[in-house]
């Protein structure tokens, strides 16, 4: 065995310090949180059963990224690519609004900030960070060929070298480079994405935020179009049914969506971005439980921003537990055990 760890112990703590980066690789190459989480959790244990095998000749980081890399591969072998609704059906019109649910497999998931960005001291590189990890980044990269995803994430965010890249994909520089230009390309041809928030948001991208909470919780349909984006999007995964502009949107919740109102939001860092853990009032048991983990979209220059897109992912026994979140909150908006 090499130098690196002298026990088990002393192994598994090495092992964990990269358990965050890796989770956030695995989610750029695979665009759900649990995936991630279960390839993570595959290359740790790959790594534990080969270690004696390891000769040090490249980083252990290095080999623990080709041991992820590997597994990422082999389970994007099923064909399987994450998408957003409206990557997938057209906007409806609230006239005929349906709540159609696809299988969870469907969709591309949400991920909590502290799980795959770790901590990083110079501020450009935590916005790279971020960025990589927003929403719309990672619905791009699902539409590229695994190896070119993999390429473009080691190049374009990790900053790998090309012959760091191609040592770890068994290829050479020309493919690598050839496979990063064919990925720029194709990312090149999809919609224009105008959003953007500060790193750390800025005072102007705050106070939207903080209108945005009193709007929403105290369900003032004309305060919230004055926030919103004239086309900005509402979607529900995982339901395909997703809206465009605000009077489809504010439409659907003053009808549909009615019984959201008196909702309680609270902060959650997701995605890169701000979002919000949404509950509604609970009829049968008072106070109010899980609806939604909203990721937020922010459009324009500061001190013109709007919201842009909120993204609501409504199967909370999932995505709350995930974020740590309580099951249930009293009348006073406190956690609350609830049998």
């Amino acid at each position: 065995m090499t130098d690196i760890a002298g026990t088990t112990s002393e192994l598994d703590v090495t092992l964990e310090k990269h358990r965050v980066e890796l989770t956030g690789y695995c989610y750029r190459m695979l665009g759900s949180a649990f995936e991630a989480e279960d390839a993570v959790q595959d290359t740790m244990v790959r790594a534990w059963r080969s270690f004696e095998k390891f000769e040090g000749r490249s980083s252990l980081r290095s080999w623990l990224y080709r041991i992820a890399t590997n597994v990422c591969l082999d389970m994007l072998n099923a064909g399987n690519r994450r998408a957003r609704p409206m990557d997938l059906t057209a906007a409806a019109p609230l006239a005929q609004a349906a709540l159609t649910p696809r299988p969870d497999n469907v969709w591309l998931e949400p991920m909590p900030d502290a799980r795959v960005l770790p901590s990083i001291s110079d501020p450009a590189e935590a916005a790279v960070a971020k960025e990589s990890v927003r929403l719309a980044f990672v619905a791009a990269l699902q539409q590229l060929p695994p190896k070119q995803r993999a390429v473009l994430i080691l190049r374009e965010v990790l900053a790998w070298k090309a012959s760091e890249a191609a040592e770890l994909l068994d290829t050479s520089v020309a493919s690598v480079n050839s496979a990063l230009q064919r990925a720029r390309a194709t990312l090149a041809e999809g919609p224009a994405d105008d959003t953007a928030v500060s790193n750390p948001l800025d005072e102007e991208q705050q106070k939207l935020l903080e209108r945005y909470v009193a709007a929403f919780e105290g369900y003032d349909m004309a305060a919230l179009t004055a926030l919103l984006h004239e086309d900005a999007i509402m979607t529900m995964p995982p339901f395909d049914l997703w809206l465009r502009g605000t009077a489809d949107i504010t439409g659907f919740m003053s009808t549909i969506g009615a019984s959201c109102a008196d909702s309680r939001l609270f902060p959650v860092d997701v995605n890169g971005t701000p979002g919000f853990a949404h509950y509604k009032p609970d009829p049968e048991k008072g106070g109010f439980t899980p609806w939604a983990v909203q990721v937020i979209e922010i459009s324009g220059s500061s001190g013109e921003g709007r919201i842009a897109g909120f993204h609501c992912f409504l199967d909370t026994p999932r995505w709350f537990p995930l974020f740590g979140l309580p099951a249930h909150l009293d009348l006073n908006g406190e956690p609350d055990e609830v049998e």
